[in-house]
């Protein structure tokens, strides 16, 4: 039976979901369609609204695609390339590559989700290298699982956002601290819960899959031959050919980066967003790679891995667009909150959230759109806005199981397509339903 429950969500992935892009597209028509039966907008406002949207989202393309670039150079520096090779060592079974693919990616992503995505994809790469006999799909799925996580971790968008003084929402509920959020005992729960299931669920889904193809991890680049032939020819070079090859060149670059990260931290704590995680992995490659021309050759490659991210946001900005304008996002909330008691308001947000999240796959964004909704309605309903919030943070961070938006870094690194993960994660999705309900009706 289980391993029929495996098989059947692979094989329905594999024939009928699209390839990432045109899911987006899909998702397009979707929206438009469902804007114009349910919100009363014209054809002509939701192309105005899907327009007027479209480039929303292009410092956040930015940001993701500089997540695939940065991290494809840094991880073919010999460095990482040795660490993550003495990494991965610790597993010798395809089993115990599962186990440690999901766990290190899960702490990765309750750190920074930025760096959880990174982090588990190569950790997964030189994994499947040291142990050949694993499926290749199900590992990089197993690292894909651990994103589960992040909006429950320290670099959760919601709880940071209500925790500052002047958030937009500030005047209704205050600044609400992470000891209410991220580290209430619900939220532990769930994150304690997950951290040690998932694994175990990925080892399950391992042993259940009948499909013994595997798909071969990507090729990095080995450059000891590269600097051999420049030591060689050191002797002929010109002097623009110097300065690409300068050691110094790139320990001053470096070190300049390093002394801002220093600076930094010493003047925000531990602020790992998005930005300094880009920042920090850039600057560390530039260094591990010693000289510009090492650099640059491994850029040339990486920036192949980013297209996808660079085509698809812009669409996907396009239905927050529309979701927004049109109200249809505030519908669908407002809905759910109708439909709620004072009991079933937390599992109606997060179900309301996990939906949502199809359409406006940002934490951010999502709240923003639904924020002005439910904490009203929270307080109508005398429910803690605290555990509301983190009810729309499980939501957001649920569903990107089985939304393609944020596994586009992984993917792209690990070299497969959408179809090839999806299967699995879809079971990853049914379980941690579970103890997400839980946390929020019980705790």
């Amino acid at each position: 039976m289980l391993r029929g429950v495996t098989l059947f969500f692979d094989r329905l992935v594999q024939r009928y979901l699209p390839d990432a892009f045109l899911f987006a597209i899909l998702l397009t028509l979707i929206v438009f369609g469902l804007g114009i039966s349910f919100t009363g907008s014209s054809p002509v406002e939701m192309v105005s609204f899907w327009g007027g949207g479209f480039w929303d989202l292009l410092e956040f393309a930015m940001q993701m695609a500089l997540i695939v670039v940065t991290g494809y150079i840094l991880a073919n520096s010999p460095v990482v390339q040795s660490f993550l090779t003495k990494l991965g060592r610790l597993a010798t079974t395809p089993g115990q590559a599962i186990l440690l693919v999901t766990f290190v990616s899960a702490i990765a992503c309750l750190i920074n989700y930025g760096f959880g995505l990174v982090v588990g994809a190569l950790l997964a790469v030189h994994a499947a290298r040291q142990v050949p006999a694993v499926d290749y799909r199900i590992l990089m799925a197993s690292a894909y699982s651990g994103f589960l996580l992040w909006h429950g971790g320290l670099s959760g968008s919601i709880p940071l956002t209500i925790a500052t003084e002047d958030h937009f929402l500030s005047d209704t509920i205050g600044s609400i601290p992470i000891t209410d959020t991220i580290f209430s005992s619900m939220n532990l729960f769930i994150v304690f819960v997950l951290l040690v299931s998932l694994p175990l669920i990925n080892l399950w889904i391992m042993k259940s899959s009948g499909d013994t193809s595997k798909n071969n991890p990507p090729l990095l680049e080995k450059e000891d031959a590269h600097e051999e032939a420049v030591n060689s020819a050191a002797s002929s070079m010109t002097p623009a050919e110097r300065l690409e090859n300068s050691r110094i060149l790139s320990w001053l670059t470096g070190g300049l980066g390093l002394a801002f990260i220093i600076y930094h931290f010493i003047q925000n704590g531990l602020d790992l967003n998005i930005n300094i995680v880009n920042f920090i992995v850039l600057f560390l490659g530039i260094l591990a790679h010693k000289t510009p021309r090492r650099f640059l050759n491994n850029v040339t490659d990486a920036v192949k891995n980013a297209g996808g991210i660079i085509i698809q946001f812009p669409f996907y900005a396009g239905i927050m667009g529309m979701m927004v304008s049109s109200g249809l996002s505030e519908q669908l909330s407002l809905w759910f909150v109708n439909i709620s008691s004072d009991f079933t308001f937390p599992l109606f947000t997060f179900i309301s959230a996990g939906i949502l999240n199809f359409f406006v796959p940002s934490g951010g964004g999502q709240w923003a759109v639904q924020a002005p909704i439910m904490i009203p309605a929270s307080l109508d309903l005398g429910e803690d806005t605290a555990k509301t919030a983190m009810a729309v943070a499980w939501g957001d961070a649920w569903t990107n199981m089985i939304q393609p938006f944020w596994a586009l870094p992984l993917l792209a690194i690990a070299g497969l397509k959408v179809r090839d993960i999806m299967g699995f994660c879809v079971i990853i999705l049914i379980w941690s339903f579970f103890p997400i309900a839980f946390g929020l009706l019980f705790l």
